[in-house]
């Protein structure tokens, strides 16, 4: 290594970010926080004269950074020429310049580019496998063979068994019946694909696309304690990359009518909101909602240095704004309870003040047939206070609440041609109360005989009585109904473990929280995707309100909780979360099944080997197999073993992950029929009915 690289090393140890505590360099650290035009380092680069003379020049008397030139340095050859990097270089992994491929997109790339595949493949939770990349730019034919529908094996239908009442409908009282099956319908079929997310939706287009009405995600919140294992390559634009990957997908599996939700933390909303506008466009935001998920928060970095963090963020954007329609969907508080928080405490005026004590005998003031109304006058109609009510009937104002709902009221100057109408047909009439009695012909009382009460007066104001605003929970409660807006601080985030009837101590997302987003976003029969399945919360809230849903889950330990947590909503066994509330019994059915592995077997083996002798029975495995990476040289590696041996066993690993050819991680559906793959009948017919080439 010459002096100046050596002076370059120095100066960044002056930032404790940029080594490991073992004193490794972290290149990735390093470029990542030039292209960012990081304050720090280009402070410490500043001060120091030979790197100052290097990689700043003056312009109209401004100093400015060549961050260009600084990541080439970098990345150069000879810029810490490890073990590995130098046995990479001979067994014929760098380019024609010397320069490592991880630099120019040819093959992994260490560390990302905008225009980069991340493919994500972590199995198990202790997992923290190095990412592996594809450079869309450099490498397309790769990308797009990596993207490729792939076959689908292990294909299990799970259903309810059990008994039904004379409407068919489940009773609750089943048991789970689970059986091989050659056949899928995706016009009816709800289904778990265990596998690569991104490879899952690369193969869900083949029949889902412009399908799906609503994807709700909860990826990764790159913080580091997600179950999803984070290392130093996994960092903010290694993140943002993975994100892009699959929204890309995720917009073409959308309805041109349909919306996404995308739920992350403080950490990356920011970056991940440029990041949708860049793929949705800007003009198909529709919100961005707050989720209040704790009651006092954790501090942040340290006390004194950030403010407790209580919430998350729910990202809502229309694949196509215009064509949109979202459902109004409520917050239910006690009633009484809504009145002190909202009203009270906060020294607002309250309007539901009054209370209609009797209406009288009505007179007909004016029939129109044609239009088919009906005008009518109540001379004697009296109300009062609802303090005065209270006093008189020696109850306290609580009770008034929550006993005559349907007898209090507002008045309100509602701007409507209805209210025009009546003004109209009232105007000589001064006194007590006026109606209308029509049939709405659209609207939440269409095809319904309604009467409408306003105040005989020049003003003419609607009546509007509290019961309309109020619904009753299980227990006969009443519940003030308030229209969701972007902020929701009404669902309860604690005691979620028994939700489902599964364990799943970290991450757990409320069924409430699924449940507005589905019913605000869908209609019973629509497609509901997941793909980044968790704990199985979204497909088992669109299960218990009749969608269709998909969802995909490559964590081992995850699947086996989604599976689980659907076999208890089918039999009719959970009866938590939003069950008591849609009183649902049971019943319905789900397809499992996994993408085929191919190259992924060898992967996961790497990433559970513990020691050479087991890395050497993997190599040869490959090498056998010729399913290896094209840059790659055999006989090169056989004679610089002894450098092989030498590497590290987390270098080892690595270097035999980039023997793999990617393209082969799962086998493709065009390759069903090759005989090295070994795909049973089943598992072609299955695939070919999935497809729809039956």
């Amino acid at each position: 290594m010459t002096k100046f690289y050596e002076t370059v090393i120095d100066v960044l140890k002056k930032d404790n970010r940029f080594f490991t505590d073992d004193g490794v360099l972290l290149r990735n650290a390093v470029y990542e926080a030039a292209m960012q035009m990081d304050e720090n380092l280009i402070s410490i680069l500043l001060a120091n004269e030979t790197t100052k003379a290097q990689f700043f020049k003056e312009v109209a008397g401004v100093v400015v950074f060549d961050k260009v030139a600084f990541g080439w340095v970098v990345n150069n050859k000879e810029f810490l020429p490890d073990s590995y990097t130098r046995f990479k270089n001979k067994i014929g992994l760098s380019d024609e310049n010397g320069d490592m491929f991880a630099s120019t997109g040819h093959v992994e790339l260490v560390f990302p580019y905008k225009d980069c595949v991340l493919e994500g493949g972590q199995t198990t939770e202790e997992q923290k496998r190095k990412e592996v990349f594809y450079n869309t730019t450099l490498a397309p034919d790769e990308v797009d063979r990596l993207l490729f529908p792939k076959v689908m094996t292990s294909a299990q239908r799970y259903s309810y068994d059990g008994d039904f009442d004379l409407m068919s409908n489940p009773i609750g009282n089943g048991k789970i019946k689970c059986e091989p099956t050659t056949s899928f319908n995706y016009n009816k079929d709800n289904l778990i694909i265990k596998g690569n997310n991104l490879l899952a939706l690369s193969s869900l287009l083949k029949k889902y696309e412009g399908m799906v009405k609503c994807i709700y995600i909860d990826p990764p919140y790159n913080t580091g304690s997600d179950s999803f294992g984070y290392n130093d390559t996994f960092n903010h634009s290694t993140w943002l990359t993975f994100m892009k990957n699959r929204l890309l997908l995720a917009k073409k599996l959308l309805s041109e009518d349909g919306i996404i939700w995308v739920q992350t933390d403080d950490n990356e909303v920011n970056y991940l909101g440029v990041l949708l506008d860049e793929i949705f466009g800007r003009n198909n935001f529709i919100n961005l909602v707050t989720v209040k998920t704790k009651i006092g928060g954790v501090s942040g970095s340290s006390e004194g240095k950030s403010l407790k963090d209580a919430t998350e963020f729910i990202q809502v954007y229309a694949k196509n704004k215009a064509l949109i329609n979202l459902e109004p969907v409520y917050a239910m508080t006690p009633v009484w309870n809504y009145i002190q928080d909202e009203y009270i405490e906060q020294g607002k005026s309250w309007k539901y003040t009054s209370v209609l004590t009797e209406l009288g005998e009505r007179a007909l003031i004016k029939d129109d047939v044609k239009a088919g109304r009906k005008f009518y006058h109540y001379p004697n109609a009296k109300s009062i206070s609802v303090k005065q009510y209270a006093e008189e009937h020696n109850l306290t104002e609580e009770e008034v609440y929550n006993s005559i709902p349907e007898k209090i009221f507002r008045t309100t100057n509602a701007q409507s041609s209805i209210r025009t109408t009546v003004m109209e047909a009232t105007k000589d009439v001064h006194q007590g109360v006026v109606s209308i009695e029509y049939i709405p012909t659209k609207g939440k009382n269409k095809d319904e005989l309604i009467e409408i009460l306003y105040t005989a007066s020049d003003t003419t104001n609607m009546f509007m009585f509290l019961s309309d605003m109020l619904t009753k929970d299980k227990n006969g409660n009443l519940l003030y109904k308030e229209k969701l807006s972007t902020l929701w601080d009404d669902i309860q985030y604690n005691n979620l473990s028994k939700e489902g009837k599964i364990d799943f101590p970290n991450g757990k997302k409320p069924e409430k929280l699924i449940q507005n987003i589905i019913e605000m976003s869908s209609y019973k029969g629509d497609i509901i995707l997941d793909f980044f399945g968790g704990s199985g919360t979204t497909a088992a809230v669109a299960h218990k309100l009749g969608r269709r849903w998909v969802t995909c889950e490559q964590i081992d330990t995850q699947i086996t909780k989604i599976i689980e947590r659907l076999n208890n909503a089918i039999s009719g066994d959970d009866d938590k979360g939003i069950s008591a509330e849609v009183n649902w019994q049971g019943g319905g059915s789900f397809v499992y099944c996994e993408l085929a592995k191919a190259n992924q077997n060898f992967v996961d083996e790497i990433q559970s080997a513990s020691s050479l002798d087991e890395i050497k029975d993997i190599y040869a495995r490959i090498i056998e197999t010729g399913f290896i990476s094209s840059k790659v040289n055999p006989k090169e590696i056989d004679a610089n073993i002894d450098e092989f041996d030498a590497l590290s066993l987390d270098d080892q690993k690595r270097f035999l992950m980039e023997l793999l050819d990617k393209n082969l991680l799962y086998v493709n559906y065009c390759d069903i029929d090759d005989e090295e793959y070994g795909i049973s009948d089943d598992d072609k017919a299955f695939t070919r009915s999935f497809y729809g080439e039956v």
